[in-house]
């Protein structure tokens, strides 16, 4: 498999306590909280590119730009689907929509850049 435009995976998560603004003290209400869906849509472009990896590598985000547009209650089911729209060099440019059922949640734009995991090792 090779890294370039049209790669794609979707995560799935069932809202728990641990995931709401409350527990992350991102708010105070009791829902799905912005960090989490930020986490979720991340997750998903790591495993689109993932297999396209050599194993002593893999990406770190750099940035993140999403619309958070629907409260996801506790125990509502959200995907996070993550596109890989381009492929600058180490640069990869994924298009992420996260939805609870048919209510499209957030939206958005996160660049990864590739890199050697041996950067990363503890020593």
């Amino acid at each position: 498999m090779k890294l370039e435009p049209g790669l794609r995976a979707t995560v799935s998560l069932t809202v728990g306590d641990a995931d709401t603004a409350v527990a992350l003290r991102s708010g105070d209400v009791a829902v799905l909280a912005t960090p989490r869906v930020v986490a979720l849509a991340e997750q998903a472009a790591v495993a689109a590119v993932r297999p396209a990896l050599p194993a002593d590598h893999t990406s770190v985000g750099t940035r993140v730009e999403l619309d958070h547009l629907a409260p996801s209650r506790v125990g509502a089911t959200v995907t996070a689907t993550a596109e890989l729209l381009a492929v600058e060099g180490r640069r990869l440019e994924f298009a992420v929509v996260v939805r609870d059922g048919d209510t499209e949640v957030a939206r958005g734009r996160h660049t990864r850049a590739v890199v050697d995991r041996a950067r990363f090792a503890a020593g």
